[in-house]
């Protein structure tokens, strides 16, 4: 684990509010605390490199960070009192799908006590046997095996009945798949004792060896008194509990349908609406036939929240301007930054320039454990030595795993990551981090987060006043946030949103707003939000779409929400029924130049070109050494670019050694495309412009990631420098466009 680690309780606030940074500090020295405003945070000595302000702001010690683990693994508990007391013979049912045995062992199901003299637990040993932990009175709890092994991915129907009075368990085993049961009975040293038990688990959460966190799924769980031999025909008087995950998936509650209502809720955020052992297939959205998603898939690397006490806080000053700041800390000779964002007073701005900053796409790539640190040696250590010499950010995801990856990554069950939360350090959002070594394209191998701060320090390096607001605003403020402002900026990978979020830039496009859209493969995936966990994101990767991994069929839908996930554009909103472009191509990060067309010479747009003598722009960088590459958008009237809209320069001579693929949803054979043309002419990014509302609004699109890494070139002096200078001078003006 890292020596010291930090998260702030969130990622942006207004002056005069408070926020709470939790650490865990493992030097050994006192932890000291400074706040600093960002202005650069790119480590890279050929550009501004790392810029920072230091500011005398009191930050509050709480206490004094000692180490902290970080509780990885999802599961579910019950106060189970009412259903436990008095409980002697027994009978559990319980339908489970394992999808990783043989790591450690894993709860099932517990209501053993702390000291293990009473209750019962049900697990998976490591060859997938079911094993039985029963608190029999004495000081350490018995063992005993009930049968197996199970099978990874095969859903099984599980039956233990306890007999007190012959101090047995009768295990039956139903293969859900080819019906064939299977049926063992175990004879324990003493009956199992139960009546002092009160909490039970499901997948976890209990003293070891019961409560290792399992992976899979389980469903329909229910308790009954005395060993009934069939419990779907038992007496109704005999049910204790039967816990139904179908119900309330959007929410972290289970609930019991039984006759004494012990609901439980879930903890560190196990994926719900998945499909359960009935899935017929018939239906796709769990809202439609809930009774077939009544499974929950639990993870062992699952987290929502570390958990970690306070240990600074820091009350923002009432007239702290707006920016991006950080907060750093120091022991010994060992340093944490924490960044966060100033957004301006509710209903107030301070400036005619808004920043939109893409903190809800930070959140999906949080610790994203890239698959060349694994896999490719040489990789890994050229990002050590770039980071070494360059005096980056110091730690890599794929190297320290215990903070949780990011949905770009799999579990350790080999399903994909669906929800991610800010509630825990995150390296990839560090001032200096490094995303890509690659010393021979002379780039600084930034994404998000750093490269963002390409914009900010060109802004800053230009003397414009800016205001920043984040995604959690927009989301919950909507068109009201940006309505005052004249423009509107973006970063340069705005790529997942919320509806409320693509309607309130629509909104604001076609009320006369003038937008800057400055980077690539936006407005791309939908996600969903989590409203009784605050910073918690939730990505489908359904159909279509340059994913890291896709989501099983019948589970396209949001657990949060119950709309259809994946991309935006299958949803009915393209990027460029927003921005005029969209995503269209990938390559690896090596950016190349744009070509003024022909239109650029429209009076619509001749002013772009003041100052500038070259039919090309943008060959440099900072970013892949190019204005226009890795991930390139271009326009396509089809998919709702404005029919006015003009393509002021085009990308061209991307190197072939990328290599550059079309995004899926462009493809239909290996030879022909949605669009009917060949692939190579839709690998490039489309630099475009066009009127809104009359002409009072504008956009500006760039349809390239690498962009703003051109902006720093030759100390902030060259072509696209001053193209982003004539556009934002014009969209300040209020005049109105032609």
């Amino acid at each position: 684990m890292l020596p010291l680690a930090a998260y702030a309780d969130r990622l942006s606030a207004r002056p005069g509010e408070t926020l709470e940074f939790k650490v865990a500090n493992r030097t050994g020295a006192p932890v000291s605390a400074r706040v600093v405003r960002v202005i650069s945070a790119d480590p890279n000595p050929a550009g501004p490199g790392i810029v920072l302000e230091r500011l005398d702001m009191p930050v509050e010690k709480v206490c004094e960070p000692t180490a902290h683990d970080v509780p990885l693994g999802s599961y579910a508990e019950v106060d189970a009192t009412r259903c436990l007391t008095g409980l002697a013979d027994f009978t559990l049912v319980l339908t489970v799908l394992p999808t990783l045995i043989g790591r450690t062992e894993q709860c099932l199901v517990s209501w053993l006590t702390d000291h293990g003299r009473a209750g019962f637990a049900l697990s998976l040993d490591t060859a997938g046997n079911l094993v039985a932990t029963a608190g029999i009175g004495s000081a350490t709890p018995v063992k005993a095996l009930l049968g197996g092994p199970l099978t990874e991915r095969q859903w099984v129907g599980l039956t233990v009945r306890h007999d007190t009075r012959a101090a047995t368990l009768r295990t039956t085993v139903e293969d859900l798949t080819s019906g064939a049961v299977r049926e063992t009975t175990t004879t324990l040293p003493s009956a199992i004792v139960s009546t002092r038990c009160s909490r039970l688990t499901f997948a976890g959460g209990a003293p070891a060896p019961a409560g290792r966190p399992f992976n899979g799924r389980l469903e329909r769980p229910a308790l009954y008194a005395g060993a009934v031999d069939t419990p779907s025909a038992a007496d109704a008087s005999s049910l204790r509990a039967a816990w139904d995950f179908s119900q309330q998936i959007e929410n972290d509650r289970i609930v019991d349908v039984g006759p004494l209502g012990c609901h439980g809720r879930l903890i560190n955020s196990p994926t719900r609406a998945v499909t359960g052992s009935n899935w017929s297939g018939r239906e796709m959205s769990w809202r439609h036939a809930p009774e077939e998603y009544g499974a929950i898939h639990f993870h062992d690397d699952d987290i929502d929240d570390c958990r970690w006490p306070t240990a600074f806080r820091l009350t923002l000053p009432p007239d702290l301007r707006s920016a991006a700041y950080a907060l750093v800390l120091s022991a010994g000779d060992v340093e944490e930054n924490v960044p966060f964002f100033v957004v301006p007073p509710k209903g107030k701005r301070t400036a005619d320039i808004a920043v939109l900053v893409s903190t809800f796409t930070y959140t999906v790539y949080a610790n994203h454990a890239r698959p060349e640190w694994m896999n490719d040696e040489a990789w890994r250590q050229a990002w050590l030595m770039q980071s070494a010499a360059w005096k980056a950010y110091p730690h890599n995801p794929g190297e320290h795993r215990d903070y949780a990856l990011s949905t770009y990554n799999y579990h350790s069950d080999g399903s994909g990551v669906s929800l991610s939360s800010w509630h825990r350090p995150i390296q990839n959002l560090r001032i200096g981090y490094l995303t890509y070594p690659y010393p021979d394209i002379r780039a600084s191998g930034l994404r998000h987060y750093p490269a963002d701060s390409h914009l900010t320090a060109w802004l800053e390096a230009k003397g414009y006043s800016y205001d920043i607001i984040t995604d959690w605003e927009l989301h919950h403020e909507g068109h009201e946030l940006l309505r005052s402002y004249p423009v509107l900026l973006t970063g340069t990978h705005p790529e997942y949103h919320t509806r409320e979020m693509l309607d309130a830039l629509t909104t604001y496009r076609d009320a006369g707003g003038r937008f800057c859209y400055l980077g690539g493969n936006g407005f791309y995936w939908k996600i969903a939000l989590c409203d009784e966990k605050p910073g918690v994101v939730e990505i489908r990767r359904g159909e279509g779409g340059i994913r890291a991994w896709a989501a099983d069929p019948g589970e396209y839908y949001n657990q949060f929400d119950g709309e259809y996930g994946g991309l935006w554009r299958r949803n009915g909103r393209p990027p460029q029924k927003l921005s005029g472009v969209g995503f269209t191509a990938q390559g690896n990060f090596v950016g190349s130049h744009y070509r003024f067309t022909p239109e650029a010479d429209d009076p619509r747009v001749a002013w772009m070109r003041t100052g500038i003598t070259s039919e090309t722009i943008g060959g440099y960088g900072l970013s892949g050494h190019g204005a226009a590459g890795f991930e390139l958008d271009r326009t396509d009237k089809r998919l709702g670019t404005p029919a006015h809209a003009i393509v002021v320069a085009r990308s061209e001579d991307h190197p072939p050694e990328a290599p550059w693929v079309l995004v899926p949803e462009e493809q239909l054979t290996h030879i022909t495309t949605i669009a009917g043309r060949p692939h190579r002419d839709l690998i490039h990014a489309d630099l475009t412009f066009f009127e809104t509302a009359g002409g009072k609004g504008a956009v500006f699109s760039t349809g390239s990631i690498t962009f703003c890494g051109s902006l720093p070139h030759n100390g902030y002096d060259n072509d696209v420098s001053r193209l982003m200078k004539n556009v934002l001078d014009r969209f300040l003006d209020p005049r109105p466009f032609a």
